[in-house]
């Protein structure tokens, strides 16, 4: 086992999910979306991990990209290597990037004008219209919760009822708030799938437990998709959470 949680940090996974959404415009069914999270870019992580990370993301062509979090660690001075890293992602509608917890501890407000300068758009209470193929959807950023800096009515301001909303939060917490607001879709991560996993993703009963670390779930009619990250924290460790680049096909209901 030790030898595995001492290799798994390194064993890069692709993760494809295909999510079905009913206010999805069916001009926009099939739209990608790579994934990527707490990437603790600090002296627990090699670099080379998250090069290869920022490769896989780049080679799978996708139209936008979401980035939900935790950057550094540890060091306000890995924030301009880990901008450089993440200044090489491309994608056709672009890089939207919201936040952590981890980032405020660090330097926020270098890591957010770091990341700007790379060309990357920062959603902190904010959201914006995205127009693809004559069609849009409402795209929205929170602030970390746990800090105490989240503002998710802000982040919908100005959006309408109908359209689709789709919410990068860095703490999976938010859920049950964005079901209220009527978000189809939030990303997450913070989780890192639980890092260690000794126990399986269901309980006795066969249900998934309570507490949503990893894939994809549903409340009421907003779904989320929590991914296991990149980057480790306390101990360079994985175990049964390898680190995943996530690769979200939305759909529109048939």
């Amino acid at each position: 086992m030790a030898r595995v949680a001492l290799a798994e940090p390194f064993m890069l996974a692709i993760e494809r999910q295909q999510i079905y959404l009913r206010r999805l415009p069916k001009a926009l069914s099939g739209l990608r979306i790579v994934h990527l999270s707490d990437f603790h870019y600090g002296p627990l992580v090699n670099p080379g991990h998250l090069e290869r990370a920022i490769e896989a993301a780049n080679d799978l062509r996708p139209d936008l990209i979401a980035l939900t979090g935790d950057y550094i660690s540890h060091d306000r001075g890995y924030a301009a290597p880990c901008a450089e890293l993440v200044g090489r992602l491309r994608a056709r509608y672009g890089v939207f990037a919201v936040l952590g917890n981890h980032d405020h501890w660090t330097d926020a407000e270098l890591i957010a004008d770091l990341f700007r300068a790379e060309g990357i758009r920062i959603l902190l209470n904010e959201g914006m219209r995205v127009d693809v193929n004559g069609e849009s959807f409402w795209l929205a950023g929170v602030n970390d919760t746990m800090v105490g800096l989240e503002d998710l009515p802000l982040a919908l301001a100005g959006a309408t009822d109908d359209e689709m909303k789709l919410l990068l939060a860095h703490n999976p917490i938010i859920l049950r708030r964005a079901a209220r607001a009527g978000v189809d879709l939030v990303l997450s991560g913070h989780t890192h799938g639980g890092q260690v996993t000794l126990r399986p993703e269901k309980n006795r009963s066969g249900r998934p437990r309570r507490r949503l670390l990893r894939g994809l779930g549903r409340r009421g009619n907003t779904q989320i998709y929590v991914t296991r990250g990149l980057g480790t924290v306390v101990l360079p460790i994985r175990y049964g959470c390898p680190p995943e680049v996530s690769v979200l096909e939305l759909c529109s209901m048939p």
